[in-house]
């Protein structure tokens, strides 16, 4: 098993692409702390797994004490922390003119200040065990959508912060820090967001190839894929990069030539 008897704290993991991501993690020999809002998602997923291979805590990872509570369940329960994925995020429709401060703090809140702390929090527990931090991105880091301004400068922060301790963290106490950046993703919240816009029940099934050329989005648990390959030992000394998971490039991209204008769904 690649990441037998190794214990992982997983933000934002009741649901979507957190919840894969322990799942995943569970069968590869792991044990998860899980975290979330959603209780009785969580509850759910917990009485799953069972008290043996997991343990929960309902949080909002921006309260005092949040990264004390996450680190402490996992070194309590299990003795030891070996990685931290740092998945929690809000994700706020925001532009230039209804960004005001409030909003513009609550998000750098949850995506970039509380992932550092965390980190800051567990880093002895990290030390300890050569671990390493995985910190859930978006492809909108590169620039974002005009509809996303604070969501996209918070994940371009975070990757500067990834790719800042990936270096430091892993020359002075040998902890990895890496990063994924994904696209979009079909998970349970985005089918109900799209639904509420408006949009059909199964409009994940016509997507254009504009955005999508696998005429599909990706799936949570091909996300999870590739946060085993950063969480095991497989990935060797990598460290410091960030792995942008999408279908197309983000920087020199080919439109048809029937393409007018640009915009993303």
């Amino acid at each position: 098993m690649r990441l037998k008897d190794k214990v992982i704290l997983i933000t934002g993991s009741y649901t979507g692409i957190g919840k894969a991501i322990a799942q995943s993690c569970l069968r590869e020999g792991a044990k998860v702390i899980l975290n979330g809002l959603d209780h009785e998602a969580g509850l759910a997923l917990y009485t799953e797994i069972g008290p043996e291979k997991s343990s929960m805590c309902t949080l909002d990872i921006t309260q005092e004490g949040a990264p004390e509570k996450l680190v402490g369940l996992a070194v309590e329960k299990f003795g030891s922390l070996d990685a931290v994925v740092n998945n929690a995020a809000l994700i706020a429709s925001s532009n230039i003119l209804d960004t005001d401060s409030k909003l513009f703090h609550e998000v750098l809140g949850v995506n970039l200040v509380a992932p550092m702390a965390i980190i800051r929090k567990a880093l002895p527990a990290l030390k300890k065990s050569k671990g390493c931090v995985l910190n859930i991105g978006s492809i909108n880091a590169w620039g974002g959508e005009p509809n996303l301004l604070a969501y996209s400068i918070s994940k371009g922060a975070l990757m500067t912060l990834t790719r800042n301790l990936g270096d430091s963290l892993f020359r002075e106490f040998g902890v990895r820090v890496n990063q994924i950046n994904p696209g979009w993703v079909l998970t349970e919240n985005e089918k109900l967001k799209k639904k509420e816009q408006g949009m059909k029940a199964d409009w994940y099934r016509d997507i254009p190839d504009i955005f999508a050329p696998a005429k599909r989005i990706f799936t949570p648990e091909e996300i999870a894929a590739a946060a085993l390959f950063l969480l095991s030992d497989e990935s060797g000394p990598v460290s410091a990069q960030v792995m942008d998971l999408e279908q197309f490039p983000m920087i020199g991209r080919n439109l048809p030539k029937n393409w007018e204008g640009s915009h993303q769904s």
